[in-house]
């Protein structure tokens, strides 16, 4: 449906703007804590994308969609995470020099973008689940983006760049524990296809 792919849409363009802003920076400032954010918001891509496709397509097909995309998406997620706590590891035991400017600005960035995807999904959310899911995801991700800028804040402050990896595992903490129990909350509505309808009219409706 046309009035709900366009709020799907913008926020999807938002979201690209807010991934290239943590991946970039945190490449160019050496930032896990900004890169684990940015993976985070990879998987929110993703899972915009698919609504987006979607809601371009016939109920059985938007709902198999959906299921396969969860799926995907959240094992993906949680597979990239235990990698980057892998780096996180190395990199407590062989720091790394962190620009802390960077995830600070970054990461207030991230923050007003997340917000800004939330805002844009909060009307279509209310009869959505699928929708609503997002927008529940990206209202946490809101309070998750200023994590970095409180690493970067601290390296800036201490002069120690091993904040940033002590805060990269926390944001993985909280990316593992959300994402295990997003799929077990939605599994009603979200892992069988005949659950999702995508704002399609329910069969015998019309």
């Amino acid at each position: 449906m046309a009035h709900r792919r366009k709020p799907l849409a913008v926020a999807f363009a938002i979201n690209t703007a807010v991934l290239l802003v943590e991946v970039g920076g945190g490449v160019r400032a050496s930032s896990l804590s900004l890169l684990l954010d940015g993976v985070h918001n990879l998987s929110d891509e993703v899972a915009l994308g698919f609504l987006v496709l979607a809601y371009t397509l016939r109920t059985g097909l938007s709902g198999k969609l959906l299921q396969s995309a969860n799926l995907f998406n959240s094992l993906g997620l949680i597979a990239v995470c235990l990698f980057l706590v892998w780096q996180v590891l190395e990199r407590l035991a062989q720091p790394v020099p962190v620009l802390g400017l960077i995830p600070v600005v970054a990461g207030v960035f991230d923050a007003i973008g997340n917000w800004g995807v939330a805002r844009v999904l909060r009307e279509p959310a209310r009869d959505d689940a699928a929708i609503r899911l997002a927008y529940v995801h990206n209202l946490g991700d809101t309070l998750l983006s200023l994590t970095p800028v409180v690493a970067g804040i601290l390296v800036l402050v201490t002069g120690r760049s091993l904040f940033d990896p002590l805060v990269a595992l926390v944001i993985a903490g909280v990316i593992l524990i959300t994402t295990i129990r997003s799929v077990l909350g939605s599994r009603k509505e979200l892992m069988w296809p005949k659950n999702v309808v995508c704002g399609h009219p329910k069969p015998g409706s019309i």
